[in-house]
């Protein structure tokens, strides 16, 4: 079984902390195999006193269901300890929700899909404490789709936003605290940043692999199936089609009320796009867009974890979904996106505009794959000097 950062945390507390005031950035998952949560476990060792906590997007415990539902802070009704909303008039601590710790220890857990906010309210408070000089402790976990291969554009800088803040693949294969360093070499190298690593963790896991408990990281992260979609068909967030939000198995089922679905199947499974097939599924949503209506869908079906591609099968769905569907009906949706004002949403959640225009050109999304390997090639190179796990140990 992996060990997680936590695990190892609370065996062997630092000596620096021992008896300082420490804040936790935390969401669901943040609980050992026994699921009681990083909270409760501070909270009771006699070795640390936990003054502050910060919650993520969809806030401490998921209560939030969908996209720029903000939250705000509270009292912990038990310890009564101030909790603070990193996802509402504040994504970035303040020194007030500083004043009153000495370290800051963050667990959280990521998906593999770079547009995942979590890492980026990471970012945020290593600015912060960086700015404060308060250390900070990242304790690692598994990214639950390690085993696929990098897939999808290399983030540009012009187009960082909260749904990204690093040059990296859209399906990155990192850690939670692999993303922490590569923030301090390339963004915040004054941050006092420690990563307590895993045990038994490759990057040839997958989450079932790992013999950890899943607790869903977000209102519509309900599995580690919907993970393995999700850093590609997550694209459709930002178009006129649905991406099965309001459903029991969002990211797997994909439609719209104007869709062909018989037309697409055909053109779909025509592709033969590795690791995956197609199947025709209708669905009502009870939120989100197109609630209450019924959408002519499909739903994605992985068949082959080896070969599959997240990133390049959805962008070959979303090509079909164009070349099948009347001239004009297929949108990008407009600004504003997750605080972001002027950038296209599309632009911000692929990682540059050439994308979005190759699909409106009608340009061969192999062509497009090709230039993502060429950026992941040269992502790889620098990446290799701050990898804590290895393909195989």
């Amino acid at each position: 079984m992996v060990i997680t950062g936590l695990q190892i945390f609370l065996e062997n507390i630092p000596g620096q902390l021992k008896g300082k005031r420490v804040g936790v950035l935390c969401h669901a998952p943040s609980v050992n195999t026994n699921f009681i949560h990083i909270i409760d476990l501070i909270y009771e060792n006699k070795q640390l006193e936990l003054s502050a906590i910060f919650g993520p997007q969809h806030g401490l415990f998921g209560q939030t269901q969908d996209n720029m539902i903000e939250w705000e802070g509270y009292q912990h009704p038990l310890y009564r300890i101030p909790v603070y909303s990193l996802y509402g008039r504040m994504r970035k601590p303040d020194s007030r929700m500083l004043e009153n710790i000495d370290a800051l220890i963050i667990d959280l857990q990521d998906v593999g899909a770079r547009l995942y906010t979590y890492a980026w309210t990471m970012k945020n408070c290593m600015e912060a404490c960086a700015e404060k000089g308060i250390p900070v402790y990242v304790l690692d976990r598994p990214n639950p789709i390690a085993g696929i291969d990098f897939d999808g554009p290399v983030l540009k800088e012009s187009y960082f936003t909260f749904v990204g803040g690093a040059a990296i693949p859209l399906c990155h294969r990192m850690t939670i605290g692999e993303i922490a360093l590569w923030i301090k070499a390339k963004h915040i190298k004054k941050c006092d940043l420690k990563v307590v690593t895993m045990k038994n963790w490759n990057r040839k896991m997958m989450y079932y692999d790992t013999g950890l408990p899943w607790v869903l990281p977000s209102p519509n992260m309900p599995a580690p199936s919907t993970a393995i979609v999700y850093p590609g068909m997550v694209l459709l967030e930002a178009m006129n089609i649905s991406e099965g939000r309001g459903t029991t198995i969002p990211f797997e089922l994909f439609g719209a009320p104007f869709i062909d679905p018989y037309r697409l199947l055909k053109h779909l499974n025509d592709k033969n796009i590795p690791g995956c097939r197609f199947r025709m599924h209708g669905f009502i949503p009870t939120f989100n867009k197109y609630t209450g209506e019924y959408c002519n869908g499909l739903q994605i079906h992985v068949t082959n974890l080896k070969i599959f591609e997240p990133v390049y099968a959805a962008v070959e769905v979303i090509d079909s979904i164009i070349r099948t569907c009347d001239a004009g009906m297929v949108k990008f949706n407009d600004p504003p996106y997750e605080y972001e004002e002027k950038l296209v949403p599309f632009d911000i959640l692929s990682g540059d505009n050439i994308l979005r225009e190759s699909l409106l050109k009608g340009i061969p999304m192999k062509i497009e794959k090709e230039r993502w390997k060429e950026e992941t090639k040269n992502f790889l190179k620098e990446f290799k000097e701050i990898a804590i796990y290895n393909e195989n140990t």
